[in-house]
C-alpha cells in the first residue's frame, strides 16, 4: 500500500512532468551534445538534495540522491537525445527544429527520470542506501551509456550499484499505460555488414565484356537470406536486412562497382558469432563465381539486452503492487529493436521494461511506431513511468 503513495505524489506533478516533456520535445537535440536538454534537465533537479555532475565527451547528468540510511545503490536510466526525423504531427508542442524529433520517446523517459528524483528527493530519510539517476545522451547509435560508464556512472555513489532499471515507452503495439518486460533476452543485438562488390565497367548492351557488380550484389542479396533460413534455429532468431543498395549512374553503363549495407540483428552470443563468418562466406563465394572482387566488413554494434531474471521478475512484482493487477505482462518473446542500455546490463544485473505510451483515441496495431515522423506518445503515462521508477528504486533498496 505503501508504493501507491508515489503514485499519487505522480499524480500532482502531472503538469510539470508535461511540462517538461514539451518543452523538451520542441527543441530536440541529436547525439552525444545535448546542450540545451542538459540545461532543463539540471533546472528541473535545481533545489532537490542531489549530487551532480555533468559529463566531460558528452551532454550527460548523473545525479546521486544519498538515503538516510545505509544501504547499496540502484541506478535509474533515462536516455535525451532525439533522431534525425522532421515531425508530420500538428500538436501545440510540435518540434520547431526540421529535420530533429523525438519520434523515439526519450522526451518522456528524461521526464519521468526527473519526475522520479523528486518522488524519492521527498522520501530521502527512509531510503536504505543510494539511487544513481543516469540522464543519457547518445542512445540513438552513438554509445552513450558506453561513454558514461567509461566517466565513472556506475561508480558515482561510491561502490556499483546492485540493480539497474531502464524504461522505453512505445507509440504502438502495446495498451496505453500497459507494462511489459520479460527474463533474459528482451532485446536483440544490432550489428552492420558493409560489403563492397567490384567488378569491370562496361556498356549495357554488351554485359559479357564487362564484370557486372550490380548483377552479383543482388544475388548476394537474396542468397544472404537464403542462408539466414538454411542456417539458424527459427527458435534463435536472426535477422538481415539490406537497407541499402548503390551502384550505378546510367541505365545503359555498368559500373565498377556497387554497395550494399545491412543490418543484423541476434539474440545470442553463439549466433552473432557465427552470422559475422557466414555472411563473409556467402558473399566471397558468390563473388568468385562471377570472377569479381569482393570487400567485406562486419560493424559491431549493440550487443543483446540481457534482464537478469529476478530483476525481471521484481520489477513485475512491483508494477503490481503498483498499479494492482492486469497492468503488467510478461512478453513472451524479445523484440528485434536494441539498445544501449545494454552495457549497462552487462556490468549490473537488472531489467528493461516497456511502457504502452500510444494515444487512446488510436490502435496500437496499426498506430505509427516509434522512430515514425509521425509518432506519437501520450503525456498521461508520465506519472506512472516516474512512480514505477521511484518504486523500483525505493523497493529494492528496501529488500
Amino acid at each position: 500500500m505503501f508504493l501507491m503513495s508515489f503514485t499519487e505524489s505522480a499524480l500532482d506533478m502531472r503538469d510539470e512532468l508535461v511540462h517538461l516533456r514539451h518543452s523538451l520535445h520542441t527543441t530536440p537535440e541529436l547525439g552525444l551534445h545535448l546542450p540545451r536538454t542538459q540545461e532543463k534537465v539540471l533546472a528541473a533537479l535545481d533545489g532537490l538534495p542531489l549530487e551532480i555532475k555533468t559529463g566531460t565527451a558528452l551532454s550527460s547528468v548523473t545525479a546521486v540522491l544519498r538515503g538516510g540510511r545505509p544501504g547499496p545503490a540502484v541506478l535509474l536510466r533515462g536516455d535525451m537525445d532525439a533522431l534525425p526525423v522532421t515531425e508530420k504531427n500538428d500538436l501545440p508542442y510540435v518540434s520547431q527544429l526540421p529535420g530533429q524529433m523525438h519520434a523515439c520517446g526519450h522526451d518522456l523517459h528524461t521526464a519521468m527520470l526527473a519526475g522520479a528524483a523528486h518522488l524519492l528527493s521527498a522520501r530521502r530519510d527512509e531510503l536504505a542506501g543510494d539511487v544513481i539517476f543516469m540522464f543519457q545522451p547518445g542512445e540513438e547509435g552513438h554509445e552513450g551509456a558506453k561513454y558514461m560508464i567509461n566517466e565513472g556512472v556506475l561508480e558515482a555513489a561510491g561502490a556499483r550499484p546492485v540493480a539497474a532499471y531502464g524504461m522505453h515507452v512505445v507509440s504502438a503495439m502495446l495498451p496505453n499505460g500497459l507494462f511489459a518486460s520479460r527474463p533474459g533476452p528482451i532485446m536483440a543485438a544490432a550489428d552492420t555488414f558493409l560489403v563492397t562488390v567490384k567488378g569491370r565497367g562496361g556498356h549495357g548492351s554488351t554485359p559479357h565484356r564487362a564484370l557486372d557488380p550490380i548483377q552479383a550484389g543482388c544475388e548476394m542479396v537474396t542468397a544472404l537470406q537464403s542462408m539466414v533460413t538454411r542456417t539458424f534455429d527459427v527458435f534463435d532468431p536472426v535477422v538481415v536486412t539490406v537497407g541499402s543498395f548503390h551502384g550505378g549512374s546510367a541505365d545503359n553503363v555498368i559500373p565498377d562497382e556497387a554497395r550494399f549495407e545491412a543490418t543484423v540483428r541476434t539474440f545470442s552470443q553463439d549466433n552473432r558469432t557465427l552470422i559475422k563468418r557466414r555472411l563473409v562466406e556467402v558473399v566471397q563465394g558468390i563473388a568468385a563465381a562471377h570472377g569479381l572482387e569482393v570487400e567485406a566488413s562486419f560493424g559491431m554494434g549493440y550487443p543483446v539486452t540481457v534482464n537478469d531474471q529476478s530483476e525481471a521478475e521484481f520489477a513485475g512484482r512491483t508494477a503490481d503492487e503498483l498499479f494492482g493487477p492486469g497492468r503488467y505482462f510478461v512478453s513472451p518473446q524479445p523484440i528485434m529493436g536494441s539498445e544501449d542500455f545494454s552495457y549497462v546490463l552487462e556490468e549490473v544485473p537488472g531489467a528493461f521494461v516497456f511502457l504502452g505510451a500510444c494515444p487512446p483515441d488510436r490502435d496500437p496495431a496499426t498506430a505509427p511506431y516509434n522512430h515514425s515522423p509521425e509518432a506519437v506518445f501520450d503525456d498521461a503515462v508520465l506519472p506512472d513511468g516516474a512512480a514505477l521508477y521511484a518504486s523500483l528504486a525505493y523497493s529494492r533498496l528496501s529488500s
